[in-house]
């Protein structure tokens, strides 16, 4: 089967899809859970390159750990410092 040249929609780089195969595929080496699937469904409609995937399974846990600590910590917690000049 053919494969296909896409592009990420998250950081428009090349990649081959190789859904035919898809154990030959770039998007295989990344493990997502149900949760951290639909997370990423949520935000983009097509296939995205491993890079981007393993940025938004990470992105997914920080959001569930935050929410984690404040629930814990409740009026004691503390967002994280965002770096952005200020």
């Amino acid at each position: 089967m053919k494969h296909e040249e896409k592009y990420c929609p998250r950081c428009k780089t090349a990649f081959e899809c190789k859904v035919g195969s898809i154990e030959l595929c770039q998007c295989s080496q990344v493990v997502l859970d149900n949760e951290e699937l639909e997370y990423i469904h949520k935000l983009y409609e097509s296939c995205l390159c491993a890079k981007c995937m393993k940025a938004l399974k990470t992105e997914y846990r920080n959001q569930n750990l935050q929410e984690k600590l404040k629930a814990i910590l409740g009026v004691f917690y503390r967002p994280p410092k965002n770096n952005k000049g200020g």
